[in-house]
């Protein structure tokens, strides 16, 4: 790390230069006026100022772990606040509203909730998806989906399919359906996740009964036999580190509260799977306020 001293000099000598530079015909600064001795002095007690206070930051970020982008970790003396297993201390409060979830789900007509569809690559997440937004939607229903290819375009850009990366992945999701649950949406997760625990995380978030599991129980050999993107080949070509049911495990959910299994060696259709999930949000009364 540059001590403040160093940058302090090397400060100093860009002045200087820039001083000369000013003065010279050849750039048409022949009046420009050089740099004053103070204007150099202040500007370096300014950067030393800053270094320090950056420094004494940086200190705080060693002993409390991080610091936020939007200054939340700041008290009003500009101190920093440390945080303990991603929750912060401090005077963070939950702010109410008047217009709760009870009121938004009498507004529309049905129950917040979330719908877990979990599998394999290449198992039908996204077409049930898909298919189950649509008759939900025939229906007056409102829903959202959010498919784990298409939040990896934007809010989880920045992630990679390292195990670490998908578990900030699921966190991510599971708080972002989590909104639309409360929002009075019955939002529709269709992502691979993997691993039990993380499933069981987002489980654990929601009121009881309002995290609906939907397994997509099929077999590695179909889903690869399918493989609509080209990933199992990839990679099986040792393309792909890392992927799901080749070189890197899938947890299979102990008790999903819907599991969609072949019949016999065939498929059910789309819509036939999709009933079943309604069938279920019916019995749960989900379709109804």
């Amino acid at each position: 790390m540059i001590s403040v001293v160093n940058l302090s000099l090397v400060f100093n000598s860009f002045l200087r230069i820039n001083s000369i530079e000013y003065k010279s015909t050849k750039v048409g600064f022949e009046n420009f006026p050089t740099t004053p001795l103070n204007f150099r002095q202040n500007l370096t007690s300014s950067l030393t100022r800053s270094v320090r206070i950056n420094s004494s930051r940086m200190s705080a970020i060693k002993t409390c772990g991080e610091i936020h982008s939007d200054g939340s970790s700041y008290d009003s003396n500009g101190s920093v606040r440390c945080h303990e297993k991603g929750r912060r201390f401090g005077n963070i409060v939950w702010h109410k509203c008047s217009v709760e979830k009870i009121d938004r789900q009498e507004l529309l007509q049905q129950k917040g909730c979330v719908i877990w569809i979990t599998g394999l690559s290449g198992s039908g997440k996204s077409t049930l998806a898909c298919a189950l937004t649509r008759a939900l939607h025939s229906r007056g229903k409102l829903t959202y989906i959010l498919d784990g290819d298409n939040v990896r375009h934007g809010l989880n850009s920045d992630l990679t399919f390292k195990p670490e990366d998908r578990a900030e992945n699921i966190r991510r999701i599971r708080e972002v359906a989590k909104l639309f649950s409360d929002a009075g949406v019955i939002c529709i997760a269709s992502v691979i996740s993997p691993y039990r625990k993380d499933r069981d995380a987002c489980r654990s978030i929601l009121p009881d009964g309002d995290f609906i599991e939907v397994f997509m129980d099929m077999p590695l050999h179909v889903c690869e036999a399918r493989d609509p993107k080209g990933l199992y080949k990839l990679a099986r070509a040792g393309k792909i580190e890392g992927f799901t049911g080749v070189d890197d495990p899938y947890e299979p959910p102990l008790n999903a509260e819907i599991t969609i299994q072949m019949e016999g060696e065939v498929c059910s259709p789309p819509e036939v799977m999709a009933e079943k999930v309604i069938s279920y949000l019916d019995a749960k009364e989900y379709l109804q306020a």
